[in-house]
């Protein structure tokens, strides 16, 4: 339990410990005044425990050390006591990590993959609470970093209402990038292929939305492997939930005057979210898509959080004065 102002309750306490002393002083005294004039206890002058009056004694010693306890009891409520309490809450960063290459302008999925995968983004940005900070990654070749992750989460939709279609696709680059928003530094591979050690992030997911074309880092060579990219992640903690965007089947879709076929790469996708501890989530069509909010579910992290205990202490001190105010009052047989 912690205190807000803790001298208050010395305060208060020492006025207790003061009311205390003089309630003792007071008793003694009048107990060697009642014996030195040789004065036998009476129904009105008799000590708890003594004679005919031994009632009201107890009556009249319970009001006073309740009233004391309520004073004592009161003085903790008014230093502001609170219990820090654990709670679960959705919270951390998420980065929505989007490929606008070529392929996404597919049909199969309509209106087009990156539209039905831009409404889904959006649906999801809107169901998150305050407490995640999320950011995009829009990937072509290389990664190209959209959005650094806010808790405003209108200026991460309007990032997403921006993306369009054009160039290829990098899965194992849009890995890296999404890191490096999530970390606030540049990360790479070696030129050996070795992994870099980021840290460790338990609280950051990325949100994968593709259809799984991948060209293999194109733009920066065999270092950004996607296998090496998803080790990286994977070592970090951070959690890569894929979602799929196309069908199986597949279709043309005309990039740069050239017809090109292409089809949804599940065995690829479903890799990438076993390798780092997140899931794929399948969606052939916009109805899928729509519920994607709900499917994906985000860690839950533990934090304390104060509970004010000040109402319920006054509420015991306010007991324990009524009931030394009603004590004194059966001792004394008046109110005043």
């Amino acid at each position: 339990m912690s205190l807000a102002d803790p001298v208050l309750l010395a305060v208060g306490l020492l006025v207790a410990a003061g009311l205390a002393w003089a309630a003792v002083a007071v008793a003694r005294r009048r107990a060697a005044a009642l014996a030195s004039a040789g004065v036998a206890p009476t129904a009105s002058t008799a000590s708890p425990g003594q004679g005919p009056g031994r009632g009201r004694g107890r009556a009249r010693v319970a009001g006073i050390w309740f009233t004391i306890a309520g004073v004592a009891v009161l003085a903790i409520a008014v230093a502001g006591p609170a219990a820090s309490v654990p709670v679960s809450r959705a919270s951390g960063t998420v980065i929505l990590a989007m490929d606008v290459s070529g392929s996404m302008a597919a049909t199969d999925v309509t209106p087009s993959r990156l539209d039905a995968a831009k409404r889904a983004a959006l649906s999801f940005i809107a169901a998150q609470p305050g407490s995640v900070d999320i950011g995009v990654v829009a990937f072509q070749q290389g990664g190209l970093e959209a959005a650094l992750p806010t808790a405003d989460h209108e200026t991460t939709a309007a990032a997403i209402r921006r993306l369009k279609t054009g160039g290829g696709t990098s899965l194992g680059d849009a890995i890296l990038a999404s890191l490096s928003a999530i970390t606030h530094k540049t990360v790479s591979i070696g030129r050996d292929g070795s992994a870099p050690n980021i840290g460790y992030w338990p609280s950051a997911t990325i949100v994968l939305f593709s259809d799984g074309q991948d060209q293999a880092g194109a733009t920066s060579g065999p270092d950004a492997s996607l296998d090496v990219a998803a080790a990286v992640a994977g070592k970090a903690g951070v959690h890569i939930d894929t979602v799929g965007v196309g069908t199986t089947a597949g279709t043309t879709v005309e990039v740069d005057g050239y017809h090109l076929f292409t089809g949804l790469d599940v065995t690829t996708l479903t890799a990438i979210s076993r390798a780092t501890g997140g899931t794929y989530h399948p969606a052939s069509d916009a109805s899928e898509l729509n519920g994607i909010a709900s499917s994906i579910n985000l860690r839950l992290t533990v934090t304390s959080e104060p509970l004010p205990l000040a109402g319920a202490f006054i509420a015991l001190a306010l007991a324990l004065l009524a009931t030394g105010a009603v004590l004194t009052v059966v001792r004394s047989g008046r109110v005043v």
